[in-house]
């Protein structure tokens, strides 16, 4: 595929949006897969080749938490191997099913998130320094959290609303922890759907990696953003963006 200079800026300035928008909240593939198929590219083709730019984002913000202290691991084995099995399915399933099914599951899903974060937004946002529980402590978030690797594997768009249902919802982790916690479990089970995608041969790896560019440097400044913002701060952000990913949901 031949990649003009403006499909390059494009494909850099959607990038970098995404990269924010994914580390503090959830959508950023609301913006990036459509600047895909603006190149042509079929919707399974753009869907595949995005995951190239999800991996490296969620490496990008996963060391960024780590490097400031905000990532917890001492529950994680616990808490990949749901996200990680539910990825390998959606991504078994995206493979496979009609496109057709991606717009109504990524627009249920914006408005539900809608909805809980206004009529109660502390299932999503608890407040800093809350104690967070184990995942043997809490049957319910193995589920969520199959569901979120599910909904990742096979759509993408939107997944960080669900993970962050999951960890800040079940878990109850601060939404600074839930965020680190979320890119990591993006990275684990977006890793396995991505090694799907190479093998069926959907992955365009030049425009992916152009993307992939972008989101790195959105992804670096928004870890630093979290980092000093306050709870309601970040609420509000994670508030707009899912209204955000609701329009946007209905529009393409």
């Amino acid at each position: 595929m031949d990649i003009t200079l403006f499909h390059a800026s494009l494909l850099i300035g959607t990038g970098f949006l995404a990269g924010i928008i994914n580390t503090l909240a959830g959508g950023g593939s609301n913006l990036t897969l459509p600047a895909l198929m603006v190149m042509g590219m079929p919707a399974e083709v753009a869907n595949a080749t995005n995951r190239l730019g999800v991996v490296l984002q969620a490496i990008t913000a996963v060391f960024g938490f780590k490097r400031h202290g905000k990532l917890e691991l001492s529950d994680t084995g616990p808490i990949m191997v749901p996200t990680i099995v539910g990825g390998l399915a959606g991504a078994v399933a995206a493979a496979y099913a009609p496109s057709e099914w991606i717009k109504p599951l990524l627009l249920g899903t914006m408005l539900l998130m809608a909805f809980i974060i206004l009529v109660k937004p502390a299932v999503v946002a608890p407040e800093p320094g809350t104690l967070a529980r184990k995942v043997a402590e809490t049957p319910s978030s193995w589920w969520g959290l199959g569901l979120a690797g599910f909904y990742g594997g096979f759509v993408q768009a939107g997944v960080g609303f669900v993970l962050l249902a999951a960890l800040a919802g079940t878990l109850r982790y601060d939404l600074v922890r839930a965020n680190a916690l979320k890119m990591l479990c993006t990275l684990m089970f977006t890793v396995v759907a991505l090694g799907l995608f190479i093998y069926e041969g959907l992955v365009l790896w030049v425009p992916g990696l152009i993307l992939a560019a972008g989101t790195i440097v959105g992804t670096h400044l928004a870890v630093k953003f979290a980092i000093k913002a306050t709870a309601k701060t970040l609420k509000w952000f994670l508030f707009l963006m899912t209204l955000c990913g609701c329009i946007a949901a209905m529009l393409n």
